[in-house]
């Protein structure tokens, strides 16, 4: 099972929340907050699983998974979307662009924790 999470998340809060429930569960978590450079990111980072954020400073979550899914190095890359938004026409999007899962904020970091280790395959 992977033990590499990155987290692309502008929120501060959020991202210190998700990395100290994934690093109590033994995962190494690494953040990024910017959607610019983001792919670039997660080329050099190679996580197991990726958390990604859609309302992002530079770019969406929605155009960086995208591109991740059109790439063949990372279009199986398991992906939590986070949006701040949970309407039915949102997860739909979600869906469209290829996310592995999609949670709506504010979730419980149990929640978090179980979705992680279900797209790691464990």
């Amino acid at each position: 099972m992977g033990r590499r999470v990155l987290v692309i998340e502008d929120e501060p809060n959020i991202v210190a929340a998700i990395s100290f429930i994934l690093s109590r569960d033994g995962w190494s978590v690494e953040s990024h907050a910017d959607g610019q450079d983001a792919l670039e990111v997660i080329r050099r980072v190679a996580p197991d699983v990726l958390i990604l954020d859609v309302m992002l400073p530079g770019r969406s979550g929605y155009d960086i998974l995208h591109d991740l899914r059109a790439d063949p190095a990372t279009a199986a890359l398991p992906v939590l979307l986070l949006t701040a938004k949970g309407q039915p026409r949102d997860r739909e999007q979600a869906e469209r662009c290829g996310a592995s899962r999609f949670m709506a904020k504010p979730f419980a970091n149990t929640e978090v924790l179980a979705s992680v280790r279900a797209l790691a395959g464990g």
